[in-house]
């Protein structure tokens, strides 16, 4: 077929698009929903899944590794962003989210039907990890092609708003996996859901697969990639153009560096660290969690599509920056504001109860996060921090005894006593492990709407930019690396690098400096190296 022909065919396209563009859209940020559900059920269960596929004996030691297993989701994903994306590049948009859809639905759909530690011993963990890292493959290469499609089908005045619904598709993936557990839990007792119950979220994601699958085999490629093949301007070799050429590389660099990595840090923090916040130190049971974050995404979801939409008025570099300067301020604040009406008994608690460790070896030990991962904790001082943290007791280690000892407040300090110290912690107003918690829901709920609210500032224009930011002979790669290298390696292990702070540090608020820090960098660096793009020509 003649390039000219081609030309006609994709001018052709254009107009009929005008018609279609709901659908194509639809079809698209549907399939990419359903693979974000997949991805994020195990991380919506991730505490549930310590006591399912870890040791007992350290619960500490179990919920870090459960929540290294989430991260080890996010290991591969620039794997998976140099392998489809270079695919993307080479045979088209369409073909490759279809093969990345396949191994995510496929991945999950074996969690479901993994066997626990008790039946599997170790190999139980050992195949969970090596599923998550499938899932991490698949998503590396979704996103970022998903994103591209729709923006090569968008008006340039309108692209904002266009690709925000996929960018909106996260944030619905995990409202989605919230409300099936959610349903799952309320339609049978806790002991069924312990037992089988859990599996179902995970094994219904095949009727999702089957779905997305149907959906998007009916979508056309792209017109911005036809007509590039047309006209012979594909690359041979797009990864070794993306980081060969060194324009390209900085490209890549202050894409990560100037938007995506805080874009990440914000995000998990809001949406998933503030769940096992909720969970793990405030006490709420995850009925109560998981109910006051659906409604918090409920209320913030829309705004994604809003500073979609205004990015396309007014631009999207300083809507990311305000977004990220604006988290590094207020991340610290909304998270005690969530601790005070989170459980309102256990923030009094906190405020007045002070626990100090006196013991000699317990700084060594608290710079080595080795007998945090340990099965049992056989050092006395890591057993003290484990009991503390998992009863969001706060605490301050002094080296200044010979052999380890508690004290409480102003009392005088006794040797270590798991039942004696639960006592008198009691006494002095800690809540039983047996009384619900009593948050002030409408503050709760408001809380975890301005979080949700501060990545939809950062995260609605960011697909818009990402694409507006490459050529097009290597855009599928270049968006894909650049979003899975700061959403992988920085935003995905910022709930695990939280909870390890807390444990080490005996801080709750403590772990949340990672995504204070990287997203004021980031702001920082947006601001002097970040492009304005809006309106810019994706044909070229």
């Amino acid at each position: 077929m003649s390039i000219q022909a081609i030309a006609s065919e994709t001018t052709s396209a254009s107009h009929h698009l005008d018609r279609d563009k709901k659908r194509i859209v639809f079809a698209a940020a549907l399939g990419t929903v359903f693979e974000w559900y997949d991805f994020f059920i195990y991380g919506s269960l991730a505490a549930f899944f310590s006591t399912l596929f870890f040791p007992k004996g350290n619960e500490t030691a179990a919920l870090l590794a459960a929540l290294a297993t989430f991260g080890a989701g996010f290991v591969l994903r620039p794997f998976g962003a140099v392998v489809f994306g270079r695919l993307g590049d080479l045979v088209g948009r369409k073909k490759t989210f279809l093969v990345t859809m396949l191994v995510m639905g496929l991945a999950t759909a074996a969690v479901g039907l993994l066997p626990t530690f008790e039946t599997l011993g170790w190999w139980a963990p050992t195949i969970l990890v090596g599923l998550r890292l499938l899932q991490g493959l698949a998503v590396g290469g979704e996103f970022g092609g998903a994103v591209t499609y729709v923006a090569e089908h968008s008006d340039s005045d309108k692209r904002g708003f266009t690709t925000s619904w996929i960018q909106i598709t996260a944030t619905l993936g995990l409202f989605l996996s919230l409300a099936v557990i959610l349903l799952c839990r309320y339609s049978m007792s806790a002991e069924s859901f312990a037992s089988w119950g859990w599996r179902i979220p995970f094994v219904g994601s095949i009727g999702l697969l089957v779905l997305s699958l149907y959906i998007r085999l009916k979508l056309h490629e792209s017109p911005v990639f036809q007509q590039m093949k047309a006209e012979g301007k594909g690359s041979k070799n797009p990864i070794g153009d993306t980081f060969g050429d060194p324009r390209n590389l900085r490209l890549v660099l202050v894409a990560i560096f100037g938007v995506v990595a805080g874009q990440a840090v914000i995000w998990y923090t809001g949406h998933f660290y503030s769940l096992y916040f909720m969970t793990t130190t405030l006490k709420m049971s995850h009925e109560q969690a998981n109910t006051y974050l659906l409604a918090g995404l409920a209320l913030g979801t829309p705004f994604f599509l809003f500073f979609g939409w205004l990015s396309d008025k007014i631009g999207r570099k300083w809507i990311v920056v305000t977004g990220c300067a604006l988290s590094a301020v207020l991340i610290m604040p909304l998270f005690q504001g969530l601790a005070t009406y989170g459980n309102p008994a256990l923030a009094e608690f906190r405020a007045r109860t002070l626990v100090v460790i006196h013991a000699n070896d317990c700084t060594e030990d608290q710079s080595s996060l080795g007998q945090l991962f340990s099965p049992q904790a056989t050092k006395e001082c890591t057993r003290v921090k484990a009991f503390l943290t998992s009863r969001a007791v706060p605490y301050v280690v002094k080296a200044d005894s010979a052999s380890l000892s508690v004290q409480i407040g102003d009392q005088p300090a006794v040797a270590f006593d798991e039942v004696k110290l639960l006592k008198t912690l009691n006494e002095r107003g800690l809540p039983s492990a047996k009384a619900a918690a009593e948050p002030n829901a409408p503050m709760v709920i408001a809380v975890l709407f301005a979080l949700v609210f501060l990545a939809t500032m950062v995260y609605g224009p960011l697909g818009a930019l990402l694409v507006e930011m490459f050529p097009v002979h290597i855009r599928y790669s270049g968006v894909s690396v650049a979003l899975q290298l700061g959403n992988g390696w920085i935003g995905g292990f910022a709930p695990f690098v939280a909870t390890a702070v807390v444990i080490a540090t005996g801080n709750i608020l403590g772990g949340l400096w990672y995504t204070v820090v990287i997203a004021g960098l980031t702001a920082i660096i947006g601001a002097i190296f970040l492009p304005e793009t809006r309106g810019r020509d994706l044909s070229t």
